[in-house]
């Protein structure tokens, strides 16, 4: 526009600030900022220290050992069970029978023999096998299927046989049937796998691999030579599991002379008497002797047990958080007081006129053995001699050891403190509470000990 002196004024809008614009700006740059840090800090994670127990990893797998009597066919033919897998038989109580001409195998086929009906208590029997094998079924070992399925058969024998019994005694006039009774008492096992006469001094390494092992099964109705192995007895409740451990294990165990031992196919718990043996092979193998429990696993020769080990008890804290820092090593005679109660030794320092004087030096004392202290090794020097209160004597320092511990930070800065480890696993260990120089319940410490250094400030 023009003013009364006829010149034209350019016209200027006023400056309007938008203060959302301004807020989201300085909150957008904190995000930047804070992002930037996050990734460019050191991540520091703490860790509450709480009171535990610790597991030790005492899973195995053994071989069974037991008194196993093989029994051979005097005949040939085709045979017929007549006692259950695992069933305990008298001496003399018929278990199983040969037909040499198969009239018997026909009787069957032909199902001239009655039905057997399942019976509230055979009903049950077949239950607990189904439940015995779903709880211990593991799919890694496919292989088991097969031997639940033949003990399924030899459950189903025993119902459907019983029908034909009383007409054996007539068969038996006739010369094509050869009735085959136990030679003594004992429990009934349809398999073979040449571990039957096996004893614990002859143990190796080898026999523990399931992948060359071979187990034959022997089946109803089969053709039989001969000599053949036709059923097995198993005639000592006596008998043993034997492990492979390492030597520590085995003198514990040799120690304790009796452990417990849960069975992890039906998690029942038995004792069992220790003995260690030495078969020259260079491992070590535990023999765990049991006087109970054999029948259960009769037709089993890989056995999966658990030691169950007294637990000890401490402060639990991470593998990950535990480190090693060296000290020096100083008599205790030449600790002392500083004049606000601090611990500190007294440096031998000199002026620049050359005389002899004292520094206190404070220091944290981080354990201590009858003699000596375990103190600081950032303060002073290789070299450096300390002055005795009230004496003239000097010690030298030379010497230093090695403290196991962790980073405490309740402090708010990492201060090393000495453990002492009970017991350990591959990820925690049990340490000792309540020391002197160590830890206690609730203490927070750094989580990966790698990631801090010695007196370094957390902010957290």
């Amino acid at each position: 526009m023009a003013g009364k002196n006829g010149k034209i004024r350019q016209y200027r809008k006023p400056l309007n600030i938008n203060l959302g614009i301004i807020i989201f700006s300085v909150i957008f740059i904190y995000i930047i900022i804070c992002v930037f840090l996050y990734f460019t800090q050191k991540q520091i994670q703490p860790y509450e220290v709480r009171t535990g127990s610790l597991s030790m990893d005492s899973v195995y797998q053994g071989i069974a050992l037991r008194e196993e009597t093989i029994v051979s066919s005097t005949d040939s033919g085709y045979i017929n069970y007549y006692a259950r897998e695992g069933e305990r038989v008298g001496a003399g109580k018929l278990v199983c029978s040969v037909d040499e001409s198969g009239e018997l195998k026909e009787m069957f086929e032909a199902g001239e023999a009655e039905d057997g009906q399942l019976s509230a208590d055979d009903l049950e029997e077949v239950r607990d096998e189904v439940s015995g094998f779903m709880e211990s079924f593991d799919r890694k070992q496919f292989g088991t299927s097969y031997d639940f399925k033949y003990t399924l058969e030899g459950t189903a024998l025993k119902i459907s046989n019983e029908s034909i019994l009383a007409d054996l005694e007539s068969l038996d006039s006739s010369s094509f049937v050869t009735l085959c009774n136990a030679p003594e008492s004992g429990i009934v096992v349809y398999s073979t796998d040449g571990y039957e006469t096996l004893t614990a001094d002859q143990i190796t390494e080898e026999l523990f691999d399931e992948e060359t092992y071979q187990k034959n099964q022997l089946i109803n109705n089969d053709l039989v030579s001969t000599g053949d192995s036709i059923y097995k007895l198993v005639t000592n409740e006596n008998w043993s599991i034997v492990i492979q451990t390492d030597e520590e294990l085995a003198q514990y165990l040799l120690e304790e002379e009796y452990v417990q031992v849960r069975f992890l196919k039906n998690r029942n718990v038995s004792w069992a008497e220790v003995s260690v043996l030495d078969n020259g092979d260079g491992n070590t193998y535990v023999k765990l002797d049991f006087n109970n429990s054999m029948i259960s696993f009769c037709t089993q020769r890989f056995i999966d047990i658990e030691l169950i080990l007294e637990e000890e008890e401490g402060l639990k804290v991470p593998n990950s958080a535990i480190a090693e820092r060296e000290f020096f090593l100083v008599p205790k005679e030449y600790v002392t007081k500083g004049a606000n109660g601090s611990d500190g030794v007294l440096l031998e320092t000199y002026t620049e006129e050359g005389e002899a004087t004292t520094e206190f030096i404070a220091t944290t004392l981080y354990q201590e053995t009858d003699e000596d202290y375990y103190i600081d090794n950032s303060v002073l020097e290789v070299g450096d001699d300390l002055v005795k209160p009230d004496s003239t004597d000097t010690y030298t320092i030379s010497r230093s050891a090695v403290l196991t511990g962790v980073y405490n930070i309740n402090k708010g800065y990492a201060d090393f403190k000495e453990i002492q480890i009970l017991a350990q696993n591959d990820e925690y260990a049990i340490v000792k509470s309540n020391t002197t120089y160590g830890l206690s319940a609730y203490d927070r410490i750094v989580l990966d000990a790698e990631t801090v250094n010695a007196d370094e400030l957390i902010f957290s």
